[in-house]
């Protein structure tokens, strides 16, 4: 399980990384000088996030090979909250009415200039992915720590319960003498009917 996790992991900081690459929105300006200009503005300069989001990533497949127990856990729930902000960013795309100022803006070009923008949204969708295979890798993690625990629970040596056989505190010795006496060691010795026949 925990190597399935790992996978899962490594598949969602690699398409982070693709889609930190990809071309997430088109900005076409002129500034009434020459030639109308084109800009594409790729997932790491229109979310700077993807990119932190893919080493964070990367760095949970690697230390779940290192850890157990709660701290398992613990790196299980930062995982899902990283889904989370990757989903956030990825349906922001679709989400935000007008995209044009913020455009404007990371490409420096001033708004006056603007002849318009156009969304690319394959760098979305797989940013989406990516967040469904790290939530999956989180749950797989998390599923793994708690079938560790639950392992080292049906392991764990239980002390053996004390026995109502009278015998079992006597040695063999005065299990002899006991024979040699003509009582039955076997029996309860407050039993007055504890001679032998």
């Amino acid at each position: 399980m925990i190597r399935i996790a790992q996978l899962s992991l490594l598949l969602a900081a690699v398409g982070l990384w693709v889609a930190s690459r990809l071309t997430w929105v088109q900005i076409t300006s002129f500034d009434g000088l020459g030639h109308p200009r084109t800009a594409d503005l790729s997932g790491a300069v229109w979310s700077t996030a993807l990119i932190p989001l893919a080493l964070l990533v990367a760095a949970a497949a690697v230390a779940a090979l290192a850890v157990r127990g709660w701290p398992l856990r613990v790196l299980a729930v930062l995982v899902a909250a990283a889904s989370a902000g990757m989903g956030y960013l990825a349906i922001s795309l679709w989400v935000v009415a007008d995209v044009a100022v913020r455009a404007a803006q990371l490409a420096e070009v001033p708004v006056a200039d603007l002849l318009g923008t156009q969304r690319h949204y394959g760098g979305a969708v797989v940013t989406l992915v990516a967040a469904v295979l790290s939530l999956l890798g989180s749950v797989l993690l998390m599923r793994s720590a708690s079938g560790a625990r639950t392992e080292a629970t049906r392991y764990t040596r239980r002390p053996a319960p004390p026995s109502d056989e009278p015998a079992a505190a006597m040695s063999e010795r005065m299990l002899w003498d006991a024979l040699d006496e003509g009582s039955d060691p076997t029996r309860d010795p407050a039993d007055p009917d504890n001679k032998g026949r």
